[in-house]
C-alpha cells in the first residue's frame, strides 16, 4: 500500500528549497552574462596616479596612429587624442626616452602614421605581429622574422613601457598586460589610448586595474601626469 507524503512535509521540502536558492535570487540558474547584460552597473573608476621614470630605462609605444583611419572621419576618438600622444612623444624625446612605433601590415616601413607622430631617425619600428607587439611577426613579412620586442627592450635595459595606442582593446590592452605579465613596469595615459566607442576604453582600463598578476605591474594616468 502506498504511503502519501503529508502537506506538511512538502511544504518543508520546499522550504527547505526555496532557503538554498533564495541567495542565488530568482532564475539565477538560466541566467548568464547576454540575459543580464542590459542590468549590468558599471564600477567606480580606476585612480590616475602620478608617475616619475627614469628615461635610461623605458620605453615608449606609439601603436597605430596610422593616417587612413585615426582621422576625424573614420575614428574620432583616436584622432582626438593625438594632442596628447604629441605631448608625451615630445617629452620623452627630450628626455631620451626609447621610442618605439608600431605600423601597418599594409606599410611595415612607418610612412603612414599620422603627421604629428612620425617616427624620427633612429626610433624604433614594430613590425605588423597583431594585437600583442611581443608575438612573432606576421609569416607574410619573413624580413622582420627575426624581431623580438622583449629582447630589444632587455637588451636596452628597459624595466617601464608606456603604452598607447588606437584599437585599445588589441594593441594597448594586450601588449599593456604582456609587458605586465612579464616583470616589466607598465605606464597607461588613459588620455592617449581610444577605441572605435567608450566602452573598449572602460574595458580596457578595467581589466588592467582588476586582473591578478597584471595589475600589480599596470599604472593608469594622463599625459600630464607623466614626469622625467
Amino acid at each position: 500500500m502506498k504511503r502519501h507524503k503529508s502537506s506538511s512535509s512538502r511544504t518543508t521540502i520546499a522550504a527547505v528549497l526555496a532557503c538554498m536558492l533564495a541567495p542565488f535570487g530568482p532564475g539565477a540558474w538560466a541566467q548568464s552574462i547576454i540575459d543580464e547584460w542590459a542590468i549590468v552597473k558599471v564600477p567606480p573608476p580606476p585612480e590616475l596616479k602620478k608617475v616619475t621614470v627614469d628615461p635610461k630605462t623605458t620605453a615608449l609605444l606609439v601603436m597605430g596612429f596610422v593616417r587612413d583611419s585615426c582621422n576625424v572621419r573614420r575614428r574620432p576618438r583616436c584622432a582626438a587624442t593625438i594632442p596628447a600622444v604629441a605631448t608625451l612623444l615630445a617629452g620623452a624625446r627630450a628626455h631620451g626616452v626609447f621610442v618605439m612605433h608600431s605600423v601597418p601590415a599594409t606599410n611595415p616601413t612607418g610612412d603612414y602614421i599620422v603627421r604629428e607622430l612620425v617616427p624620427l631617425p633612429g626610433e624604433g619600428i614594430i613590425p605588423p605581429n597583431g594585437p600583442n607587439k611581443f608575438l612573432p611577426v606576421d609569416p607574410e613579412f619573413p624580413e622582420f622574422a627575426n624581431f623580438a620586442l622583449d629582447k630589444i627592450l632587455h637588451d636596452k635595459g628597459i624595466k617601464t613601457v608606456i603604452t598607447v595606442g588606437t584599437q585599445v582593446q588589441t594593441a594597448v590592452l594586450h601588449t599593456a598586460a604582456e609587458a605586465a605579465l612579464r616583470g616589466y613596469k607598465v605606464i597607461v595615459p588613459v588620455d592617449g589610448m581610444s577605441g572605435d566607442s567608450v566602452y573598449p576604453e572602460q574595458y580596457t582600463a578595467w581589466h588592467l586595474t582588476n586582473t591578478q598578476r597584471i595589475m600589480q605591474h599596470v599604472t593608469l594616468t594622463k599625459v600630464d601626469m607623466v614626469g622625467y
